[in-house]
């Protein structure tokens, strides 16, 4: 288990991430990660089973994250998608940027 920690947290410094593992917030950030992963086991790999085999799997993951950062509807955001939230966002804020002429 030690080789498999350092051999993680060397490729995270290769890819320039930042770990979150030993920081302070990290059990809010698994609390989520275990939320979203049972939300998927119960809405995909549960209910969609049996599967053919492991590609099907996976393209049906691809397809299922795509669907959850791009088109589901979120309640606090008004029932709409996270993406069409964002670009909402971004618009605004560079409406802003130039009204207040520091563009």
């Amino acid at each position: 288990m030690q080789y498999l920690s350092i051999k993680y947290t060397e490729r995270l410094a290769e890819a320039g991430i930042e770990p979150s593992v030993g920081s302070v917030g990290d059990a809010y950030d698994n609390a989520l990660a275990e939320t979203i992963i049972g939300l998927f086991k119960t809405k995909v790999i549960e209910q969609l089973r049996p599967w053919r085999n492991a590609i099907a799997v996976e393209l049906e993951t691809l397809s299922w994250v795509e669907w959850f950062n791009n088109r589901r509807l979120l309640g606090p955001i008004g029932n709409i998608p996270p993406a069409e939230f964002e670009a909402m966002y971004d618009q605004q804020a560079a409406s802003l940027v130039a009204v207040a002429g520091l563009r």
